[in-house]
C-alpha cells in the first residue's frame, strides 16, 4: 500500500470531519500547518511535522511543540515566497507519499484558496493523488480520462475549469448536461454545477490540466 499523508492547514476546519477523515484514512504522516496546529493540539493528535511561519497560531501553544515535543518544525520567515500550504505540499512529495489530502485549506479569504488549489499542481505534476477536503467539497485535479460514479461521488453536483491553458475537444457523457468536442475556457461558467445522470459520468480530454470539484450544498460527514 502506499504511503497517505495529511496536511492540516490553518483554514475553516470542522473538527468532527477533520478527525473523522483522520481515522478513516489512516495517515501514514500528519503535517501540522500554522493555525492548524491548534486542532491537533486541542485533540491530542502528534503532527510529524510542523511547517509555517508561526504568525496566525496561538503562541503558548507553538511554544509548547517547539520545547515539549520532539516534533521536527520547519519554521519561516513571514517574508518567505511561498505559503506555509505550499510549503507543506513540497514537503509531502519529498517525503514519498502516494496520496495527499489537504484539510483546512478552505473558508475565509478566497485568496487563499485559490493559492490551495493551484498548489495542487506539485503533487499533480509528480503523480501522486491529491485532494483538498471539507465537509461540502473535494478539489482536485485531473489530466485526461476520469470516470465519475454516482455511487462514490463526493456529492450531487461536479464542476470543472481548465487551470491555466484552455482544453480542446473536451467531453463530458453521462450527465444532465453532456458536452461533446467543447473547447473549455476560464472565460465562462458554463461547466458549473453539473449532476450525474446514469450510473456513471465520464469527462474526456486528451491533454491539459482540469480542475474538478465536487459539490454539495449540505454538510455532512465523510
Amino acid at each position: 500500500m502506499g504511503k497517505t499523508i495529511v496536511i492540516v492547514s490553518g483554514g475553516e476546519l470542522k473538527e468532527e470531519f477533520a478527525l473523522s477523515v483522520l481515522e478513516k484514512e489512516g495517515a501514514n504522516c500528519v503535517i501540522g500547518v500554522d493555525k492548524g496546529m491548534e486542532f491537533l493540539y486541542r485533540n491530542q493528535i502528534t503532527p510529524n511535522y510542523i511547517v509555517g511561519d508561526f504568525d496566525s497560531v496561538n503562541q503558548e501553544i507553538a511554544d509548547y511543540y517547539r520545547n515539549h515535543t520532539n516534533v521536527p518544525i520547519r519554521e519561516y520567515n513571514s517574508m518567505k515566497d511561498a505559503s506555509d500550504t505550499e510549503i507543506a505540499v513540497r514537503l509531502a512529495v519529498t517525503l514519498g507519499c502516494s496520496r495527499l489530502l489537504i484539510l483546512g485549506a478552505t473558508g475565509g479569504r478566497i485568496d487563499h484558496l485559490w493559492a490551495n488549489v493551484q498548489t495542487l499542481t506539485i503533487p499533480f505534476r509528480a503523480g501522486i493523488e491529491a485532494e483538498i477536503l471539507d465537509t461540502r467539497n473535494r478539489i482536485r485535479l485531473i489530466g485526461g480520462d476520469t470516470v465519475l460514479k454516482k455511487s462514490e461521488t463526493y456529492g450531487p453536483y461536479f464542476s470543472v475549469f481548465p487551470l491555466g491553458n484552455e482544453i480542446f475537444t473536451f467531453n463530458i457523457s453521462g450527465a444532465k448536461w453532456p458536452l461533446k468536442n467543447h473547447t473549455l475556457t476560464p472565460y465562462d461558467s458554463l461547466c458549473v454545477s453539473n449532476e450525474i445522470e446514469e450510473d456513471e459520468a465520464r469527462i474526456e480530454f486528451s491533454g491539459g490540466i482540469v480542475i474538478l470539484m465536487e459539490t454539495r450544498d449540505k454538510e455532512e460527514m465523510r
